[in-house]
């Protein structure tokens, strides 16, 4: 197994790699609030997506169904990671007017990965892995108490929502590595977009005419959702792990809120306050040690 170090021993392609991964991690959020800044319905938006990811993947997965020990921990991982994860992003950036702090918020699916673990498949954690959950959420309660988000409160449940079931989708794919990646992403695109487009037709209504009603520009953002984030991102980030161990690429690709952040202020001009600073460095740093110690 080649080790990955803070030096240049890592190759040239790689390093590029991991750069892509963590910038479209990152531009995902402020690209989703573009799309939601057009009005198209957050429920709508995300089935749109996860449809995407489906149509592409079909000639990869060619419809293989996979053993039945697999069956419940796959539908576990494509209801969990297709529809809860990207619907509560997306319900967080809808009702959040500033988006920095659902990203920081995102960063929550480490601690919450470490106590599904536990619950679920009783492993053990240690008193340092303990302080370093502390940590995170004291740092969310830190950016909880900022007076620029007084406004936020519903986005921020709904990120910690997000979170949660990304940490949940975790616990379940460590039970599916056997499994092709593509069939994988193309269960979680199926029960993501059938799901939530009936959830999309019951609760936000008039699906055809906000299909219709979606411009080129819209339809630009969804598809690099899909295309660029949804799979090229992570279909690399496996990639890498052919060659290298979850720690040692995850200091690298745990710079994505970084870049998420800064396309925040590039693209909305959202200028971090003092306690979101404090909150963000505290939750970042709880979570790259929590992870570096897994």
């Amino acid at each position: 197994m080649t080790h990955l170090r803070w030096d240049n021993s890592l190759p040239l392609k790689h390093l590029l790699i991991l750069l892509f991964i963590a910038v479209a991690y990152g531009s995902a959020f402020p690209v989703t609030k573009l799309a939601l800044n057009n009005s198209v319905p957050p429920i709508l938006m995300a089935s749109l997506r996860m449809g995407i990811v489906l149509i592409i993947l079909i000639p990869y997965w060619r419809f293989k169904i996979p053993e039945k020990k697999y069956l419940t921990s796959l539908i576990a991982f494509s209801i969990s990671m297709g529809v809860m994860v990207y619907v509560f992003m997306t319900l967080s950036l809808y009702h959040s007017s500033i988006i920095s702090p659902v990203i920081v918020g995102s960063q929550l699916a480490i601690p919450f990965g470490v106590l599904l673990s536990a619950v679920m498949l009783g492993e053990n954690i240690s008193f340092k892995k303990w302080i370093l959950i502390f940590c995170a959420f004291f740092g969310i309660v830190i950016i909880f108490f900022d007076p620029e988000l007084a406004n936020n409160f519903l986005g921020l449940f709904y990120a910690g929502l997000m979170a949660l079931f990304f940490g949940l989708a975790q616990v379940y794919s460590r039970q599916l590595k056997s499994l092709n990646v593509s069939l994988t992403n193309a269960f979680t695109g199926l029960f993501g977009f059938i799901i939530l487009m009936i959830l999309s037709y019951f609760i936000e209504g008039h699906t055809i005419s906000n299909i219709k009603s979606i411009n080129i520009n819209t339809w630009v953002f969804i598809f690099y959702q899909a295309v660029v984030v949804s799979l090229g991102a992570h279909l690399l980030m496996f990639y890498l792990y052919k060659f290298y161990t979850v720690g040692q690429i995850f200091p690298s690709y745990s710079l994505f809120p970084i870049f998420g952040i800064g396309l925040s202020f590039l693209i909305f001009g959202e200028i971090p306050t003092f306690l979101f600073l404090i909150g963000s460095a505290i939750v970042l740093t709880s979570v790259f040690l929590l992870h570096k110690t897994s």
